[in-house]
């Protein structure tokens, strides 16, 4: 399970104007004395005296565009003093000094004119990967993400829980907690995919992995499928992307589950018993793939060619990963639209309760700390709570709610019974 983790978004300007005025609060803590005679102080003591989120900024698109210019000038002519002759060398390595280098970098730059030197602010399509870049002057670790149409400042935490049938105790009947049994923490720039692996490796470090790991369909693909069972022993039962085919997306004519692959001679026999006439290794987005393709002109004399292929003068080809992980995704896609599959995968129902409790309960949605490392600590003390709550109410008979209701919902259940 994958929960984002919100800072107080800043935008281009108050990113600006912040990482600014924290420079210069480290610069006049760190030398006193030297500010008063490199840059103006009464000026900018004006300017960037106060947070820039206690302020609203201009409501004009004009003005704000040249509000950002002026703290892009003042930006470089605090760097350029910092580092000339007069100023002590070690200014250069303050930390704040060192973000705000790194974040005029990212979103300013400067060209020279007739006129002398312009600086201006780099355009969306010139900015850097998310990845890579800054989104905080106190947080270095913070970064924008975004999944499913939100975004958000910060981190992302991967939670992984028990989910084995539940075991009655013998003396009440009731069934065991769920414990939560992993906390994986990331900046928010990082899929779910690229974590799918890593989980397996810190559950295996204390010997916890599950025969079966029930998964969100943004943690697998056809690779993962295959590493994880190989390396770890483990079958991720999780949704997988469907065939994306035109064929496959209207439902009708013959997708690529409709043609036999025979893997050892290379082949690929289409519904009509054709054979292919062409079996190529490729790479597709940089990973490994092959390609397989139909003489045209035995596919435009077909009868069914309009079920078949949408080409009007070629014939028709199929895209194929490699053989052991095309057999798992064939696998996986044929399984999950049964009922048996999709009972099975009822089990991992249970987590957008952890989802509710860790949000409800810790306030997991908000990191209180600064940095990677201290963001996982939270999140490493918030799990322990949290398994506590569990045991706590099960060792005394007070099961959580697996869904919320409301008291008047409650009341109304009691008065029925």
């Amino acid at each position: 399970m994958c929960l984002g983790l919100h800072k107080r978004p800043l935008n281009r300007l108050e990113l600006a104007g912040e990482t600014l005025r924290a420079a210069l609060e480290a610069l006049a803590c760190a030398a006193p004395d030297w500010p008063a005679d490199a840059v103006p102080v009464r000026e900018w003591a004006e300017r960037y005296g106060q947070r820039t989120d206690s302020w609203h900024p201009p409501a004009s698109k004009a003005k704000r565009a040249e509000m950002a210019l002026v703290y892009g000038r003042d930006g470089f002519a605090l760097l350029e003093a910092v580092r000339s002759p007069a100023a002590p060398v070690w200014l250069r390595d303050l930390p704040a000094l060192r973000v705000l280098r790194t974040v005029w970098m990212q979103n300013y730059h400067r060209t020279v004119t007739a006129a002398g030197t312009e600086v201006k602010r780099r355009e969306s399509e010139d900015l850097p990967p998310g990845r890579l870049r800054l989104a905080s002057p106190y947080d270095t670790d913070a970064r924008y993400g975004l999944k499913q149409g939100s975004w958000w400042t910060g981190y992302k935490v991967h939670i992984s829980e028990t989910c084995d049938d539940p075991v009655p105790d013998p003396a009440d009947g009731e069934p065991a907690p769920r414990i939560i049994t992993n906390i994986a923490t990331t900046d928010a720039t990082v899929t779910d995919a690229e974590m799918t692996e890593p989980i397996h490796q810190l559950l295996a470090a204390r010997d916890l992995l599950p025969a079966e790991h029930f998964l969100d369909s943004g943690y697998p693909s056809a690779e993962l499928i295959v590493a994880v069972k190989r390396n770890f022993g483990v079958a991720l039962v999780t949704p997988v992307l469907l065939n994306s085919s035109p064929q496959a997306r209207a439902g009708a004519g013959f997708d690529r589950t409709a043609f036999t692959i025979d893997w050892d001679k290379r082949q690929a026999v289409c519904p009509r018993g054709s054979t292919s006439t062409w079996w190529s290794p490729a790479s597709q987005r940089g990973a490994p793939a092959i390609v397989v393709k139909f003489d045209k002109q035995t596919c435009q004399a077909c009868p069914v060619r309009d079920r078949c292929t949408r080409s009007r003068t070629g014939g028709r080809s199929l895209s194929l990963q490699p053989r052991e992980r095309q057999e798992a995704l064939d696998q996986a896609r044929a399984e999950q639209i049964s009922e048996q599959w999709r009972t099975k995968y009822g089990t991992r129902a249970g987590i957008e309760g952890t989802i509710h409790q860790a949000v409800a309960v810790t306030g997991m949605r908000r990191a209180r700390y600064r940095g990677l490392p201290k963001t996982h600590l939270e999140h490493a003390f918030s799990a322990v709570a949290l398994n506590l709550l569990r045991l706590d109410a099960w060792w005394n008979g007070h099961p959580l709610d697996r869904t919320r209701t409301g008291h008047l919902a409650r009341l109304d259940l009691s008065l029925t019974a």
